[in-house]
């Protein structure tokens, strides 16, 4: 490969009337070379590949893929292209990009970005840090609601999808994510939710304080319009929104919930960290140690996280109810948490009140009045179950099967005319018409027509 310096050389000796061969002898090159380089068929600082470049065959479909948004990470594409047989490394693939110049330019986005940032330290199992994300455009309806913890010493973090951010789903949501990452921490930090504390003074809502007490932790509440002070789970959620959701395939909630967990554990855990955050945490000579046992030069997110010791969680959550008011459907069916429940029948269009009590394994359809009218074992949320009673079923296919006949459709075509009544009643409305005098002589209209005139006239 020319140099730059090579380059300049033999052109100046060409335009000083050098042949090929001598220049080749005087740069110790072979005379095909020297050729190429003087020819612009090959450039000074770019190795010629000597097989084929796999990034150019993913040219055509980068190029769509930022047609579709112009602002997907490098590293969520990576994931996409490796899966399609790319064999390079992420470096080979972000060097491609910026060689083919693939990522568009987005004008409305260069102008913000820019702020003074700084690591707050965090000690291990100090605290969770809570945030919820509204993901838009969701498959199963308008927007999803994801509730994210993140531990902010090692990055390790989960997220749980839900219905809605009340305070019930809220609880539910959190109890999920502790026990995704395996315990709990002395404190929770949170933004100002209403459902946890009081926005305006940052003190633990009455009604939420019980369910700090169930899991024995101190609710810390951010100063208002400061969300870098919970940059670890504001970073978990950009690395979600990017890296997860914007490719995401799946078309339920609970399919969603899959995904995502799969993605925490394969992806979000196996994120490089540096040997300083390691010895931050367990000691210079412990992080020697621990890197030579687990055979890496640089720890994880997973690693750090197995290092923070957390403390275990309540046998069951607390319990709160989840409620909501439900209109019974032609299949006697009531929706409830992307799934359906039956109900007895001659209920069709009853407005009903399903409640769930977290910790139990039970979902209650009641009546307005609060007379109990099914109970049903709780599934998955989101994941589109018929849960019927048997004594339903049974029911309402009875009322069907009832409603059945066994006669002949009619013979809507066939030649009806008026019979025996109708000519009857016809008979009647032409007497009737009778009453009045009729005209049926045209000689007789055109002499009320010309009295008619007259009478104008004389007006």
């Amino acid at each position: 490969m020319f140099t730059e310096r090579d380059d300049m050389e033999a052109t100046a000796l060409r335009k000083r009337g050098w042949s090929i061969s001598a220049i080749a002898r005087h740069l110790g090159r072979d005379r095909k070379t020297v050729r190429a380089y003087l020819s612009g068929e090959r450039q000074a600082g770019v190795r010629q590949r000597s097989e084929p470049d796999p990034f150019v065959e993913l040219v055509p479909y980068l190029r769509a893929r930022f047609d579709d948004d112009k602002h997907l990470w490098a590293s969520a594409l990576y994931d996409e292209v490796v899966a399609l047989g790319f064999p390079l490394s992420y470096q080979s693939f972000t060097r491609g990009l910026r060689v083919h110049e693939l990522r568009p330019h987005c004008e409305a986005c260069s102008g913000v970005k820019g702020r003074a940032t700084i690591e707050i330290d965090h000690p291990p199992a100090e605290e969770v840090q809570w945030d919820w994300v509204e993901l838009p455009e969701a498959p199963w309806g308008d927007d999803a609601h994801l509730l994210v913890g993140s531990l902010p010493c090692s990055g390790k973090f989960r997220g749980v999808f839900s219905e809605a951010e009340d305070q019930p789903h809220l609880i539910e949501a959190m109890d999920g994510v502790l026990r995704r990452l395996g315990g709990t921490t002395k404190k929770w930090r949170t933004d100002r939710m209403a459902t946890a504390v009081d926005p305006k003074t940052g003190i633990v809502q009455k009604s939420f304080a019980p369910v700090a007490k169930h899991y024995g932790v101190a609710i810390v509440a951010c100063p208002p319009r400061r969300g870098n002070r919970k940059g670890s789970v504001e970073k978990s959620i950009d690395f979600t929104t990017q890296r997860f959701w914007k490719t995401m395939t799946a078309t339920t909630m609970a399919a969603a919930q899959d995904g995502f967990d799969r993605f925490c554990e394969r992806i979000g855990d196996k994120r490089p960290r540096s040997i300083a955050r390691l010895e931050a945490i367990a000691g210079g000579d412990a992080a020697a140690e621990l890197l030579v046992r687990w055979g890496k030069k640089r720890p994880t997110v997973g690693d750090l996280a197995s290092l923070e010791e957390l403390a275990p969680l309540p046998a069951s959550p607390y319990p709160a109810e989840i409620t909501s008011t439900a209109t019974v459907d032609r299949s006697c069916l009531v929706a409830f948490e992307g799934n359906a429940y039956s109900v007895p029948t001659g209920l069709i269009g009853a407005e009903v009140r399903v409640a769930h009590r977290l910790g139990t394994a039970g979902v209650e359809i009641r009546s307005a009045a609060g007379v109990l009218l099914a109970s049903h074992s709780r599934r998955t949320p989101g994941a589109g179950y018929v849960v019927r009673d048997p004594a339903h079923r049974a029911a309402l296919e009875k009322e069907v099967l009832s409603a059945f006949t066994t006669a002949r459709p009619c013979k809507k075509k066939a030649n009806r005319p008026p019979g025996e009544a109708a000519r009857t009643e016809a008979a009647k409305l032409l007497h009737a018409y009778e009453d009045h005098d009729v005209v049926v002589s045209l000689e007789t209209y055109q002499s009320l027509v010309e009295a008619m005139g007259a009478t104008e006239e004389g007006r």
